[in-house]
């Protein structure tokens, strides 16, 4: 079993690098975040619940916690029977513990966000699990959206952009927000929601780099910025730190809205400099933020 809690994997905050469990379906290598995982654990058995989504095994209990188990081939599109050496990894995100049953786990990989590329845009449709693609000698691994696939299976665990009312402070339209997220999907559900809210300048970037360079170039710097954590080439702490060491930019607020915001990874974002952490999809708490900071 590896377990975040007994291995010392966790890294300094800003450092713009990540560590990622790779782990196998078939012939393909995958990835997930390291800081979503807080073990890897033998398969327990699985009581299967009446009605449960085509990707959803059935449910664990693990000391004590009641969890869903994701069948990770399923999601991906797999038929093959595994190949008996099974793990569930658990993670918590979006506010939820989920096990997701892959195949078979390998090492921790230290790497930096710069080795990650955003996927051609070929493959990433409405109906892609791949966000990031890490290039190594061994092979190109694929990073994949978890949130979606949680999202995908339970829409109530994703935003609910319905539930804000447009308008409720005219104040808002005149200030300038700069949104760094990654997946096409939920930039455009933050996009329409800001908007629904009475945000009217909003500028968009699929990454920190890109957002750091936003920032450096305008004449005009954003009121207040909002940040994924997890985005290729430059993550949300890295751009937050930088964005705190720059004179011209040390003022900006910024809001770390991530699936990546718990109890035990909220220190790296205060560590950083971020104003405010939200996790998602808490929509509307990030709103009220982005009002304490800006009004």
């Amino acid at each position: 079993m590896i377990s975040r809690e007994k291995e010392d994997i966790l890294l300094e905050s800003g450092t713009n690098e990540l560590e990622i469990v790779m782990f196998s379906i078939g012939e393909e290598t995958y990835g997930i975040n390291v800081l979503k995982v807080r073990e890897i654990i033998q398969p327990l058995p699985v009581t299967k619940t009446p009605n449960a989504h085509p990707h959803v095994e059935g449910i664990i209990r693990l000391r004590n916690e009641i969890m869903p188990v994701v069948n990770t081939a399923k999601v991906l599109g797999y038929t093959h029977e595994t190949a008996g050496t099974d793990k569930f990894i658990i993670c918590e995100l979006n506010q939820m513990k989920v096990a997701f049953h892959v195949e078979s786990v390998s090492r921790i990989h230290r790497i930096s966000w710069k080795q990650i590329e955003e996927p051609e845009q070929l493959i990433q449709g409405d109906h892609s699990h791949t966000i990031g693609v890490i290039k190594r000698e061994e092979g190109m691994t694929l990073l994949l959206d978890y949130e979606k696939m949680i999202s995908d299976i339970n829409p109530k665990a994703g935003i609910q952009p319905q539930t804000i009312v447009r308008g409720l402070r005219p104040e808002r339209a005149a200030k300038r927000v700069l949104v760094a997220e990654d997946s096409p999907i939920l930039q455009q559900l933050i996009f329409d929601t800001l908007e629904r809210a009475g945000y009217e300048q909003i500028a968009k970037s699929t990454n920190g780099e890109d957002a750091w360079n936003q920032l450096l170039a305008v004449e005009k710097i954003p009121d207040i910025v909002i940040s994924d954590i997890e985005m290729p080439k430059m993550d949300g702490h890295h751009l937050t730190k930088k964005i705190k060491e720059l004179a011209k930019t040390k003022d900006i607020p910024v809001i770390l809205f991530s699936s990546l915001i718990t109890d035990d990874l909220y220190h790296k974002g205060v560590k950083v400099g971020a104003d405010e952490q939200v996790s998602k999809p808490e929509i509307e708490t990030l709103i009220q933020k982005m009002d304490k900071l800006l009004f």
